[in-house]
């Protein structure tokens, strides 16, 4: 076999010329992205260039010598960097060694047709050959691919910063933002995800991936590695969301477009995550202050659906009393202690008890019925309880002004117990009911003991109090 290579090699070397021609022409009219990239001639010569390897390739291996797969490695990472797809570079190659097959056993017959049953035993080395050159060619183009991509998330990363960070002034954020793809003027938000969360980009993605909500498509590449990732538009529906991951949470540049700020929680809501969204800004310059905005609105989220039914998504402007709790530290602390001290001092079950159900009568707007359907007990139990509270606060509910103290107190309760670590299991995570210690306050659902422990009825039942509501 090594003998009859060496023999024909002139003149399969001329037979490839028209292979190479015949190739190209194929490959120009069927693939869009050849097209697009390559010139005839140079697609032309590169493919001759690579038949004539392989036949070098084959003559090596017939000797016992490793097959030079540096031009290979060559091509792959060019293809790469000029952004041809991996599949067309490679449906070239596997169509250039069937070509390349038919013409060797051509030149062959052409030599002497005798020897032909002597070229069968080398169809195994040159598929070998063939396959060695394409696995090089494919190694490159993804090392290369990754790399590249590498690149491009650490410089998406940087302009986010820029926009959400505030990382620089003057025309840094208009450049930024028109890097990234986003108008001068419009409609956007920043949402701000607590960790600890699922993860709200599902999967590993190739370098460019297009979808609409959260598991979307960047320019620059997968999510969860790189730290940016990206929601786009596609479909039109659901705005256009760019994340940016860190170890202490994940935050989104939102460009709303015509879609309303509320289209935010309903594309969260499908992951239960607890987060935070700012109100609408109209320039990328306000993106770093709607960025704290945005904060603070996760700093008044629940931990869990909660006894409240409170939506872990919150919108800032749809919590501006528990964020201005939220905002100062200080007098949240003051809060506390001025205004519930005397309840945060009970034994933490009494102290559970009393809280779990402030929190729920103020979620069910003063309602002693909803209340207690919510916590599985008789509304008399309830009534009795928020007395109690009274009693120990020196508050009435009666008093507007007084509710308001008593609501912001809560809130600062439920803030301090939400930022210090405790176990939360769904459905009952650190809600409206939680101690000042930071621990999941148990909700009573039908049959727990504690259900029963702080109702007069069986759980889940009713019967009709002996005095009306006042």
């Amino acid at each position: 076999m090594e003998r009859i290579i060496e023999e024909i090699r002139e003149d399969l070397y001329r037979r490839l010329a028209p292979v190479a021609d015949r190739l190209a022409d194929r490959t120009l009219a069927e693939d869009p992205a050849y097209a697009a990239l390559l010139g005839r001639a140079e697609l032309r010569e590169r493919i001759h260039h690579n038949l004539r390897q392989a036949v070098e390739g084959l003559a090596r291996s017939l000797r016992g010598l490793p097959v030079d797969l540096s031009d290979a490695r060559a091509t792959g990472t060019l293809r790469a960097e000029q952004g041809l797809p991996l599949a067309s570079l490679l449906r070239t190659y596997r169509r250039g060694g069937r070509l390349l097959w038919q013409t060797l056993t051509e030149a062959v017959t052409a030599y002497d047709r005798a020897a032909l049953p002597r070229l069968l035993p080398g169809a195994n080395a040159l598929w070998d050959v063939l396959d060695q050159l394409t696995d090089a060619v494919a190694e490159a183009y993804r090392r290369t691919e990754s790399l590249r991509g590498e690149r491009d998330r650490e410089r998406r990363a940087a302009l986010l910063d820029v926009l959400l960070d505030g990382a620089a002034d003057g025309p840094a954020a208009p450049e930024a933002a028109a890097q990234l793809g986003l108008p001068e003027r419009g409609r956007f938000a920043v949402v701000a995800v607590g960790p600890g969360g699922p993860a709200l980009l599902p999967g590993a993605a190739p370098a460019t991936r297009s979808a609409s909500g959260v598991a979307g498509v960047a320019a620059g590449g997968g999510a969860a590695a790189s730290g940016v990732a990206s929601a786009g538009q596609g479909s039109g529906s659901g705005p256009r969301v760019l994340w940016r991951i860190r170890a202490d949470g994940e935050t989104g540049l939102v460009e709303l477009g015509h879609h309303p700020l509320e289209s935010v929680r309903e594309l969260l809501a499908p992951f239960g995550v607890r987060a935070g969204v700012s109100p609408v800004v109209e320039a990328p310059a306000e993106l770093a202050r709607a960025r704290g905005l945005a904060a603070l609105a996760l700093r008044t989220a629940p931990a869990s659906m909660s006894v409240s039914g409170g939506p872990y998504t919150v919108l800032l402007d749809e919590r501006l009393p528990a964020a201005l709790v939220a905002a100062q530290a200080e007098l949240a602390a003051r809060l506390r202690q001025v205004v519930l001290g005397p309840v945060l001092e009970l034994p933490a079950e009494d102290r559970r008890v009393l809280l779990t159900t402030l929190g729920t009568w103020l979620a069910c707007q003063g309602s002693t019925i909803h209340a207690a359907q919510r916590l599985y007990c008789h509304r008399n139990t309830v009534s009795n309880r928020l007395r109690r509270m009274e009693r120990l606060t020196g508050r009435s509910l009666a008093d507007p002004a007084h509710v308001v103290e008593l609501a912001l107190a809560h809130a600062a309760v439920v803030q301090r117990a939400a930022a210090e670590p405790g176990p939360a299991r769904p459905g009952q995570g650190r809600g409206p009911g939680l101690g000042p210690d930071g621990r999941a306050i148990p909700l009573p659902r039908p049959g727990d003991p504690a259900a029963r422990r702080s109702s007069p009825t069986p759980a889940g039942t009713a019967r009709r109090s002996p005095r009306p509501r006042a």
